[in-house]
């Protein structure tokens, strides 16, 4: 059954509702919607009552509970909602969103496992709505721009080789340190190097191999730190290394027949971040540095853009499920010590540079801000 609901006009503004008010929330969308022409906080949805009542004053919208949440659907008075829960409890507010017609932003990763994704997809395409994976990186001028140039092979000829590194040191007692291998480094901080591969390759991989270890002194319940390799079409291969046990770093490199190049940074954001890359070519260097953008109101932008134009957003279910594949893979791989084999899949869709979104950034909230949260790094 569609609920009635009051649609957005076709000059917006698009009114969100934020589910969830963890550190991702406070420290970057909340701040970051009011940089949009098109976009507007209207509600918040937490299962903290510290956080209903200081947020919802600080931004002057109203605070809903979980148990609430579907009197907000019925309410008429927003048409999407950013869902910023832990993963596996992405699916409970994304799916009656869907089917109420009331399009969803959902964090990445998508979900806990191919099945939640497609059901997802379904809720989508019964309650007309559309639905999109916060892959931030596809409006950010400088990833777009290496995606887009790797893809033509016009900066190191036919890549042949990906190989990154993604780590920080996580506080073992913020949620993300202890719920279990859908909240450590691999569908979390690996999602980023993934996605990169998967885009700069333009092709999905066929097979996945993973080792994981734990830390010594460390009381992660999960393999901290693991490395991954993947096998592409076209015999290509692509390796990355993800840690919650480190000094933080990030980084690129793709090795290709005509050239080489490293990007770093890459995969973070903040009002101080520019994505930058230097390419090698016959024994000669070039470095490309951008200038920081606000990430999270290009993303926003871009999806609301899409809601009221009516076109669908490239970051749709169907690129958020092909990352949960690997990452389901990367858990069997690891539970068994061997190979997993993945089903040929391909992907009409990719990232394209009519996408960048250029807003400037804004100030975000210090840890020491952040209310009734933990900070995931201490």
């Amino acid at each position: 059954m569609t609920i009635p609901r009051t649609a957005p006009s076709t000059n917006g503004p698009v009114r969100y509702a934020v589910v969830g008010l963890g550190q991702i929330s406070q420290q970057a969308f909340l701040p970051a919607i009011a940089r949009t022409g098109n976009s507007v906080l209207a509600a918040l949805v937490t299962g903290t009552p510290q956080k209903a009542q200081e947020l919802a004053a600080e931004y002057g919208v109203p605070a809903y509970s979980y148990e609430d949440y579907p009197a907000l659907l019925a309410s008429g008075d927003v048409d999407a909602v950013y869902v910023a829960t832990p993963v596996f409890r992405h699916r409970e507010f994304a799916e009656p969103a869907l089917e109420a017609g009331i399009h969803v932003l959902v964090e990445k990763p998508m979900e806990t496992s191919v099945e939640d994704c497609r059901a997802m997809i379904d809720a989508a395409a019964r309650g007309g709505a559309r639905l999109m994976v916060a892959y931030r990186l596809h409006h950010e001028p400088g990833t777009l721009e290496l995606i887009t140039r790797v893809r033509d092979e016009a900066l190191v000829g036919e890549p042949r080789l990906f190989t990154a590194v993604f780590a920080q040191d996580i506080d073992e007692a913020n949620h993300r340190g202890h719920s279990g291998f859908w909240g450590g480094p691999i569908p979390d901080m690996g999602s980023y190097p993934l996605n990169a591969v998967r885009n700069l390759f333009a092709a999905e991989p066929v097979e996945v191999h993973a080792m994981g270890v734990r830390t010594p002194g460390r009381g992660f319940d999960f393999d901290d730190t693991v490395a991954v390799t993947l096998r592409f079409p076209g015999e290509r291969l692509a390796q990355f290394t993800i840690s919650y046990a480190t000094e933080a770093t990030e980084q690129f490199t793709v090795v290709g027949t005509g050239g080489a190049l490293a990007a770093q940074p890459c995969f973070g954001f903040g009002p101080e971040v520019g994505i930058s890359y230097t390419v090698t070519r016959d024994g000669r260097t070039e470095t490309r540095t951008h200038d920081p953008v606000e990430q999270f109101a290009g993303q926003t932008d871009y999806f609301s853009a899409c809601i009221l134009t009516g076109a669908a957003p490239e970051a749709d279910g169907e690129e958020g499920l092909l990352d949960i594949r690997v990452h389901e893979a990367v858990l069997a791989s690891l539970e068994t010590g061997r190979p997993v084999r993945l089903e040929p899949a391909d992907r009409a869709v990719r990232p394209s540079a009519d996408q960048v979104r250029t807003l400037p950034p804004v100030a975000e909230p210090d840890d020491d801000e952040l209310v009734a949260q933990l900070p995931q790094n201490g």
